[in-house]
């Protein structure tokens, strides 16, 4: 098994960081990755802005031996949906979208059933009652946001909207993607857009929408590694491997490839409040309002199999402006204990989380291969997260 680490831990010393206790995290992951819990993990810690930890372990494809490097490219699951609400909030400071408009006014097809009271803030707060399941549609339509799109607003609301959190897995970010492109006067794709109005301006040129030809041969493929019920099947995330590779594909709700160093600049975008490399995307007003808990004491109703499955408690949503936001307590959710209440960020289904916070000034990004069954998932990021803070000791 092969372990990449750049740059040396002893650097993180003088960044207030305890380097023997952040060895202790690849060793926690070669533990797993040796234990056939996962495959490999790229994993990146920044302290102030400056990188302490960067580690490759394990492998891009086990089968065939295939190691992880710097530049593996993962699917980002759920993850990239972040892309997309990053973008949407750039288009409010613009004056192109609004927080309070309702859908209808944006895409019509909304304006029936109940659904003429969702509002863009319902979207990105998973509060609008919109499909919170997979479409049952064929994959050449499930890889569509417009196909997505109109199956939503033809299919009845589970819930009224703001009554509660139904975390949408597809629909939602779907119609955001439908509303951006509305807004941009419909000329451009949902790829083009993304790539015109984040991936470039950041300089994230590893990172698409769909399977990007010149990055096919570094991509490291979609393989469960759990038979456990949960909220996917091991042959649903497997399948959106095969889904995000369809000529053509765009699924806002998670259709993307990156690369650690991609989401390295994504992520210190928003540790820098909406700034990377001499571009703005969003203003500092923008990202603390994203970063704040809009969504009270609500559960995710997502997570209500955990009850009585896996005996957890039940835990509050804390979803901001589409960001996941840490809150106060313990609870079960994908951030560490340890890290501060205002920290915020994303995780994908099984794979991948990335989250900033501002207190100790320190961000976190981990990307793996092998999928895990999500609330396994949410354990290991929930735990190394906990790694990462205690190692703060300056």
């Amino acid at each position: 098994m092969t372990v990449r680490t750049v740059p040396p831990i002893a650097e993180a010393q003088e960044l207030g960081l305890d380097p023997h206790r952040l060895a202790r995290i690849r060793e926690a992951v070669s533990r797993d990755v040796a234990g056939l819990r996962y495959d490999g993990m790229a994993i990146r810690v920044l302290k102030d802005g400056q990188p302490v930890l960067a580690e490759d372990i394990g492998y891009a494809e086990r089968a065939s031996d295939r190691a992880l490097t710097p530049d593996t490219v993962f699917l980002t699951m759920s993850l990239g949906k972040q892309f997309v609400n990053a973008v949407v909030l750039s288009y409010v400071e613009r004056g192109l979208l609004d927080l309070t408009l309702p859908v209808a006014e944006v895409l019509p097809g909304f304006g029936c059933r109940g659904k003429d009271r969702i509002t863009l803030f319902h979207l990105l707060t998973h509060t609008g009652g919109v499909f919170s399941g997979v479409p049952p549609l064929p994959p050449g339509e499930l890889a569509s946001n417009a196909a997505v799109a109109a199956f939503a607003a033809g299919a009845r609301l589970e819930s009224l909207p703001g009554e509660r959190v139904n975390y949408s897995m597809v629909c939602a970010h779907a119609v955001l993607g439908e509303m951006l492109r509305a807004a941009d006067g419909g000329r451009r794709t949902f790829t083009e857009l993304m790539s015109g109005e984040l991936f470039d301006l950041l300089g994230m040129t590893e990172t698409s929408v769909g399977v990007r030809e010149d990055l096919a041969s570094r991509l490291a493929p979609m393989a469960a590694r759990y038979t456990e019920a949960g909220v996917f099947g091991p042959a649903d995330v497997e399948g959106v491997g095969a889904l995000i590779g369809i000529p053509g594909s765009e699924m806002a709700a998670g259709g993307y490839v990156t690369t650690a160093s991609d989401l390295t600049r994504f992520v210190l975008m928003l540790r820098n409040g909406g700034e990377f490399g001499g571009f703005r995307l969003l203003s500092p007003a923008m990202i603390k309002l994203a970063a704040q808990n809009h969504t009270g004491r609500l559960r995710n109703t997502l997570f209500d199999f955990t009850l009585d499955g896996r005996h957890w408690s039940e835990f509050p949503a804390h979803i901001g402006l589409g960001f996941f936001v840490r809150g106060s307590g313990v609870a079960p959710g994908p951030f560490g204990n340890l890290c501060s209440p205002d920290t915020f960020g994303g995780a994908g289904a099984g794979t991948s989380c990335f989250w900033v916070d501002p207190q100790h000034d320190t961000a976190f990004i981990m990307l793996t291969t092998g999928a895990m069954e999500d609330t396994r998932h949410y354990e290991r990021s929930r735990r190394i997260s906990d790694m990462v803070i205690s190692s703060i000791t300056g």
